[in-house]
């Protein structure tokens, strides 16, 4: 299904990218901490992201909008970058929330801005390559994944539901959503849970052969609820690459909406092998098809 002659495919995430990933995460927690969704911390954060990604060289805007919450109606702020390389190709979208555990004291260095530092820096990795690039790539950064309460229709992953709906309107055309959390964590393993599409699932382990990540990305028998699940419902093939063992010891995830969740638990290193792993899916799924939808039965 994955040739090997385009795993062994060109683009590259560098060291130097990796270290700008890992200074937009400090600045995101340095400025806008707590960011817990529809605050002005949030707002804060999100402009943070659409400086640094305009910067890395994407084509940026803010989507800004009202939904309902347990605790009453809020504003959320969605950051959208493009690279668009020809209207006829498909989309690969990435997504990253940026937001904090509401109420929890949670700087959120792992959990949200590690990956949204990746994401900016994958911006000014393919800017620099785009001449190379295969496919229209882009990037959503997510407010208001977490839940005030518990998940539910009105409580979580308001950010993603709006942008699933967003790209079903727009009638685009998407290879793939790779959702991205919590892969800053110094002592980095990738978890893929089962509520995620098979096809994208086998394509993680098949790009993770390829990178510093080999034998270090596993697929986990739980359902996680996260940002894909929006992509997955709106009838895209979705899946999330995660880290959910983050804390003081092996198997434990104690760090996890926590004040424990700091600059200091995550590494360059380790945004370098998941950036590495994320950029794969860009040397792999234009060349691949996507599942057919699949049809319902009739009664």
């Amino acid at each position: 299904m994955f040739p090997a002659a385009i795993l062994a495919a060109s683009l590259v995430f560098t060291p130097a990218d990796a270290r700008l990933a890992h200074t937009t995460a400090g600045l995101i927690v340095a400025n806008a901490t707590p960011r817990d969704a529809g605050t002005r911390g949030a707002f804060s954060a999100a402009n943070i992201i659409l400086n640094a990604a305009s910067a890395a060289g994407a084509d940026t805007r803010i989507d800004t909008f009202s939904a309902p919450t347990p605790k009453g109606a809020r504003y959320f702020t969605n950051v959208i970058a493009k690279f668009e390389k020809d209207p006829s190709r498909g989309w690969i979208v990435f997504v990253s929330h940026y937001d904090t555990k509401p109420g929890s004291g949670c700087p959120g260095a792992n959990d949200g801005a590690s990956t949204s530092g990746l994401l900016v820096a994958m911006c000014e990795s393919l800017k620099r390559q785009e001449k190379i690039l295969a496919c229209n790539v882009m990037f959503i950064w997510t407010d208001g994944e977490e839940c005030i309460e518990r998940y539910s229709d009105v409580d979580g992953l308001w950010g993603a539901r709006r942008a699933a709906q967003m790209l079903k309107d727009d009638r685009c055309d998407v290879k793939g959503v790779i959702c991205l959390d919590m892969l800053g964590d110094r002592d980095l393993g990738v978890s893929i849970p089962r509520n995620t599409s098979s096809y994208l699932r086998k394509a993680a382990l098949a790009v993770a052969d390829a990178t510093p990540l080999k034998g270090r990305v596993k697929t986990i028998s739980e359902m996680i609820k996260d940002d894909h699940v929006p992509f997955a419902e709106a009838g895209f093939e979705a899946v999330t690459l995660i880290d959910f063992e983050y804390g003081s010891e092996k198997g434990l995830n104690d760090y996890w909406h926590t004040p424990e969740d700091t600059m200091d638990k995550i590494s360059e290193k380790s945004l370098h092998e998941a950036g590495s792993l994320a950029m794969k899916f860009l040397d792999i799924l234009p060349y691949v098809d996507k599942p057919s939808p699949k049809r319902k039965r009739k009664r």
